[in-house]
């Protein structure tokens, strides 16, 4: 299966400004794969806006463009020249600030972006607001300053070759800027000193949190080597990755097959038995069913949860739920084919439990581990489980349980 890979990894921006008509800004972008390698040579799709007064404020002008990154990985545009959307660039009050910048990607060349940016205009884009000077009228008087007894008066011709013959072999460092060693990195004066903010993962957004820039959202991919598959670290809902098997902040959201994340997943949702018609109930109660064909829907609906882009999928773009073979393949790896192996293969599997389709009770929380496929079975879909052994099997769509999302 084709991988898709949409990150931007990492952003070099720098921006200018034409005093005279046209105005335009140049902005630049290196854009990279989700494996960190550069989208080189390739036709990609930006949407531009600038909002004012915060990062969520009001978009004053938007337009798109399509540039194609140069053999660097490097787009280079012009705002201001594209495709307008709404607003006029030229009439932009600069002066009536802030203004931030949001930038939304598609690496497919399209308008489906799915990357989106945003940062902060700072001192360079408000020359634009120094074109009120070409309205100064009227005799204007400069005095140049005299120097009187300037050190510069000694300076000899020996001292000019001395200099030169020094600035050809010589090269500094500054010790007080610290030395990356990992791509993305980037540096941010805390008022003392220069400090690295670590690099950031597929999904996080850079924010500024006390005055310090911070990663939020996003999780980091995990990549199984005997598999070759690239996985989310932990369930869907976790806080975090399992510390052990057992581990209850890593046991995350407990899904019903096929329905898209929208309360019922809590494992504390309230219940209900009136079956839904459609394929979004329209509320965040967990639907029980404890008759045939034991699915929270009726008429069922067999087309759910199919593909990255399938109805309802609840993974973040670019991921989905496994199918059965890829459950089987990722179990087949294991160390030992049980709950211990499930905690020890690089997924960290942990064993949190299930709610019953009948009364949506919890039901094995700890000790079994319950993780839905995509593939369906007949009037069921199939899953994994696992506890003192492993299998890939069958289930009704009414149990809530485990999301773990693959790679697309």
């Amino acid at each position: 299966m084709n991988k898709l890979c949409s990150i931007l990894a990492a952003l070099l921006m720098t921006a200018s400004v034409y005093a005279q008509s046209p105005e335009k800004m140049s902005y630049q972008a290196v854009i990279r794969s989700s494996s960190e390698e550069l989208v080189s040579d390739q036709l990609v799709g930006m949407q531009i806006s600038i909002l004012q007064g915060s990062a969520g404020g009001t978009a004053v002008y938007v337009e798109t463009q399509a540039p194609t990154t140069n053999a660097n990985g490097l787009v280079s545009i012009e705002i201001g020249a594209g495709a307008v959307v709404s607003g006029d660039f030229s009439v932009i009050n600069w002066e009536n600030g802030p203004y931030f910048i949001k930038t939304e990607t598609d690496l497919t060349g399209g308008t489906a972006y799915t990357i989106s940016g945003t940062s902060q205009l700072l001192s360079v884009p408000y020359a634009l607001h120094a074109k009120t000077a070409e309205a100064v009228t009227g005799t204007i008087t400069e005095t140049d300053p005299v120097f009187v007894a300037s050190v510069a008066s000694g300076i000899t011709g020996s001292d000019t070759t001395y200099w030169n013959n020094k600035l050809d072999s010589y090269s500094e460092t500054d010790p007080s800027v610290p030395t990356g060693t990992q791509v993305g990195e980037m540096q941010y004066w805390n008022g003392t000193a220069w400090v690295i903010v670590a690099a950031g993962y597929e999904g996080n957004i850079l924010t500024f949190t006390g005055g310090i820039p911070t990663w939020v959202g996003g999780t980091p991919d995990i990549t199984n080597p005997v598999t070759g598959r690239v996985w989310k670290d932990r369930n869907l809902g976790a806080s975090q990755v399992a510390t052990s098997s057992a581990d209850s902040d890593s046991y995350g959201d407990l899904y019903q097959w096929g329905r898209a994340g929208d309360g019922h997943e809590s494992r504390s949702s309230a219940t209900t038995a009136t079956l839904s018609n459609s394929d979004t109930p329209g509320h965040g109660d967990f639907i029980i069913n404890g008759t045939s064909p034991f699915d929270w829907r009726s008429p069922q609906n067999v087309n759910l949860w199919q593909g990255v882009n399938g109805t309802n999928n609840p993974c973040p773009s670019g991921y989905r739920l496994p199918t059965a073979a890829e459950w089987d393949a990722e179990r087949a790896s294991w160390s030992s084919n049980n709950a211990a192996g499930a905690f020890a293969s690089p997924l960290k599997l942990p064993v949190a439990g299930r709610r019953t389709n009948s009364s949506g009770s919890l039901s094995g929380v700890g000790v079994e581990g319950h993780y839905w496929a995509s593939t369906v079975d007949g009037t069921g879909s199939q899953r994994l489980t696992f506890s003192a052994g492993a299998v890939v099997t069958s289930s009704s769509r009414a149990y809530g349980a485990s999301v773990r999302c693959i790679k697309d």
